[in-house]
């Protein structure tokens, strides 16, 4: 199990999806590292602020998941998340314009368990309800509408339906996306961007050397589980208190061990998919600029071919132009000019 800090939870963070594995092996990461809860929920609270819109649902399910499931190991976590919590879910109700339809709904709902369950008491649930459901602004224009007294038939209706969605939501043990929000670049969504430079390919291809597939160590601690752990058939020979806890470790730190490395493959499968981004964006990149050079070396060409035309015809003018040094040379002088006296001499 790695160490805690800021930067390797920051780190997680920023790989966390919104998809069950993800969200349980972080969640399993913290509560081992509950000791260092104030810190765990001031960096969720900042990350959470800082994340795009479209991941703060994730980082509350990661929340919720982490709260409910640390009870039994102890207190930390579920008090320090409660001192933001109401920040939080004020925040991510006012993020996005369109919070009513994507966020507030599951807000709530994760609310209404945590009342159902008395996760926290029923006024600070009460409190967090009320800031699940903020707008993004006030003046907002609110529509009119004329009360409708619902009839007997509409009221035993409306009361059977919510009859089967408390019946659905006590069969839910944990609140958890319902669907996987994919990345832009899969949606084909995605800004361009920036090709990366050689040396940003070199130093990610170099702290791939190191990732999970390669850490022949954690492998071989997985490959050296007892069986006990792996086959549930191993509980029939447990027959006193003492062996059943003592398996109980065994079986949390395998869980612990596998969370994690579970955890580091996720991120260098991520990490995989942003270096074939790169590499995709990179050979862009340069068979752009092979073609800008090719253009260049084309037209530089052509100058070369009129410069070597002008020289030869040049050379052919030169060669054309008379001798001088074929002149007769002229020994002695010339005569000298005559005088003005002698002009007009008689």
């Amino acid at each position: 199990m790695s160490a805690f800090s800021e930067a390797a939870f920051e780190k997680k963070l920023s790989e966390l999806s919104n998809s069950q594995q993800s969200v349980q092996t972080l969640s399993l990461w913290l509560i081992h590292h509950r000791k260092h809860a104030r810190t765990i929920a001031k960096v969720w609270h900042g990350s959470l602020k800082k994340t795009k819109p479209s991941r703060k649902l994730t980082y509350l399910y990661l929340a919720n998941d982490v709260i409910q499931n640390s009870k039994r190991k102890g207190p930390e976590l579920t008090r320090e998340f409660s001192s933001v919590l109401l920040d939080a879910f004020s925040h991510v109700a006012r993020s996005e314009r369109e919070a009513d339809d994507r966020c507030r709904t599951p807000m709530q709902r994760l609310l209404h368990i945590w009342q159902e369950r008395a996760v926290y008491d029923g006024d600070f649930i009460e409190q967090l309800l009320q800031a699940a459901s903020e707008r993004k602004t006030k003046k907002r224009t609110r529509e009119l509408t004329v009360p409708v007294q619902p009839t007997r038939r509409r009221r035993e209706a409306d009361e059977e339906e919510e009859e089967n969605d408390e019946e659905d939501e006590e069969k839910k043990v944990v609140v958890l996306p319902a669907a996987v929000m994919e990345d832009d670049h899969y949606l084909g969504n995605a800004s361009p961007k920036e090709p990366p430079e050689a040396g940003e390919l070199v130093r990610v291809l170099t702290e791939l050397e190191s990732a999970a597939s390669s850490d022949a160590a954690v492998r071989q601690k997985i490959a050296s589980l007892p069986p006990a752990v792996q086959d549930i058939s191993q509980l029939s020979r447990i027959t006193d208190r003492e062996a059943a806890e003592r398996l109980t470790l065994l079986v949390d730190e395998a869980c612990l061990l596998l969370a994690d490395y579970n955890g580091r493959l996720a991120a260098e499968l991520e990490d995989r998919r942003q270096l074939a981004r790169m590499l995709a964006d990179y050979t862009r990149r340069q068979q752009e600029q092979l073609r800008e050079k090719e253009r260049r070396l084309e037209e530089y060409k052509q100058k070369l071919s009129r410069v070597t035309w002008v020289r030869r015809e040049l050379k052919a003018h030169i060669q054309s132009l008379p001798d001088l040094s074929q002149l007769p040379n002229v020994t002695g002088g010339l005569a000298p000019l005559p005088s003005a006296g002698d002009l007009f001499s008689l």
